[in-house]
């Protein structure tokens, strides 16, 4: 680890080798990125920051910690005491949590300080965080683009040098779609790995809790820190869990035990390669990706999943209705938005929902009431959870072939702001390829490969479930002969 490598650029485990080895102080590392978070606001990156005058000095009571006291963000769908959590809505402006979720937990446990909470899809229902109540978070390589959603706060931070690390989650691809456009590392491990005690639910069989960073290495740093059990979370597996940093740790050292590229089989998708909006420039960048693979003796299988043609559709069916139920809480009664002088219950339960909820969110609570609903349930949900059946079958067979997926992110790279209201159904088709991992319950990473028309353009690793530490090894594998990963937009910036 070179001390001459700005601050602002080097990863978390750079920065926490640093710290340790005391070749850094932990009290100017966390001083240098407060000051970049907020010279960098235009961004609206963040929906609310800690007192950054006692930051810099909390930072030096961790520094012994694995996280080494760094400034870490969350997303803000995760409860925290000492800030607001609204989700990104106005049903939940103010609303201040008695407890921290069990993430926000053991990340401070680890010796990290929050630094802010990140902007949204408000309820985490959006693939472009334009927050319709606290505004869109802009791209730092091109403001006038999307940061990608809902957790395009986060991948916007880590990308603009606010925070070395954002917590994020992941629905149908909402850690690695941003961490696509926004040229950043975003993991989203198996379904159950991370406990989603006081992560406010969008649809519970899909949320997943991940980090956004630099690189794998750093993802994977982290992911083992806060990957444990939780009694409180009935869905967070009990299991005792495997570290997979060491793993990641053999590849950068050349170890004889480290995973080769020549010792991966890779599968691929064709009929997703044909995909109609598949941009030409993701293409080729997938190609290029292909291509290092190849000539570093990876082996990659044409591999065909026909449920997969399916995952949109059962997606946008079994995601809604479980959101439909998640947000009946919401009622203005316990908490969050209350309207004023409410003529009856009745009116009080419509207009606090009226006035509280965005377009966005009311669209897909419709949505799932109506599926779920007398004579559409077996017509609709229960086909959709057949479906879900089919593709985890499907991606079972695949793997008995290969040890990973690669795919391309998105369709595209980031989109012009605005065009989400112009066309949702197009916005819906940017988790076409992220979904399936999801309904399936994989893990799955996106990294930066090769740009195109001059915005980053990301690469997808699915893997079997529970083989977390094979999609981050093999993502490591790459970053150890590329250097997409290093792009940073302020140096685009000081260039203009």
């Amino acid at each position: 680890m070179s001390t001459q490598t700005p601050i602002l650029e080097m990863s978390l485990t750079e920065l926490v080798d640093g710290i340790h080895q005391g070749n850094l102080q932990a009290d100017v590392v966390s001083q240098t990125y407060i000051d970049q978070a907020l010279a960098a606001k235009e961004n609206n990156s963040f929906l609310c920051y800690s007192d950054t005058a006692d930051l810099a000095k909390a930072s030096l009571e961790h520094k012994e910690k694995p996280l080494a006291g760094l400034p870490i963000a969350h997303k803000d769908l995760f409860c925290t005491q000492a800030l607001p959590t609204t989700c990104g809505s106005k049903m939940l402006a103010g609303f201040m949590s008695p407890f921290d979720a069990d993430i926000v937990e053991s990340t401070a446990d680890a010796g990290a300080v929050l630094l802010g909470k990140t902007n949204m899809d408000e309820f985490a229902m959006g693939s472009a965080s334009e927050n319709p109540h606290f505004g869109p978070v802009l791209n730092p390589w091109n403001h006038g683009y999307v940061a990608g959603g809902s957790s395009g706060g986060s991948a916007a931070a880590v990308a603009a040098r606010m925070t070395p690390l954002a917590t994020a989650s992941d629905t149908g691809g909402s850690i690695r779609q941003p961490a696509a456009f926004c040229g950043v590392t975003g993991f989203k491990p198996t379904y159950g790995s991370i406990s989603r005690w006081g992560m406010v639910a969008y649809a519970s069989s899909f949320d997943q809790a991940g980090p956004i960073a630099k690189t794998a290495l750093d993802c994977s740093y982290y992911f083992d820190i806060v990957n444990r059990p939780d009694e409180k979370d009935t869905t967070c597996y009990s299991a005792a869990r495997k570290a997979t940093y060491p793993a990641l740790q053999a590849i950068s050292e050349n170890a004889d035990n480290a995973l080769k590229f020549d010792q991966l089989t890779i599968g691929y998708l064709p009929t997703w390669l044909a995909h109609e909006g598949l941009d030409a420039g993701v293409r080729e960048s997938f190609e290029k990706t292909k291509a290092e693979f190849e000539a570093k003796g990876a082996k990659f299988v044409a591999l065909e999943l026909p449920s997969l043609h399916y995952a949109l559709a059962a997606y946008y069916i079994l995601a809604p209705a479980e959101a439909s139920s998640n947000l009946s809480r919401f009622d203005g009664v316990r908490f969050g938005h209350q309207c004023e002088n409410p003529q009856s219950l009745e009116d009080l339960y419509k207009r606090s929902r009226q006035e509280g909820f965005g377009f966005e969110v009311k669209r897909r609570i419709l949505t799932g009431t109506f599926v779920l609903s007398e004579g559409f349930f077996d017509a609709y949900y229960k086909q959709a959870q057949k479906i879900r059946r089919l593709i985890k079958n499907d991606f079972d067979k695949a793997f008995k072939q290969v040890d990973l997926i690669l795919t391309p992110t998105t369709p595209t790279t980031a989109f012009p702001l605005g065009s989400a209201q112009r066309d949702p159904v197009e916005i819906y088709l940017q988790d076409v390829f992220t979904i399936p991992a999801n309904l399936a319950g994989l893990p799955a990473i996106s990294f930066p490969s090769a740009p195109a028309k001059g915005m980053p353009v990301g690469m997808q690793f699915m893997g079997q479930c529970f083989d977390d530490e094979k999609v981050l090894a093999a993502t490591h594998l790459y970053q150890t002969i590329t250097d997409w990963h290093k792009a940073s937009p302020l140096a685009q910036t000081s260039e203009a």
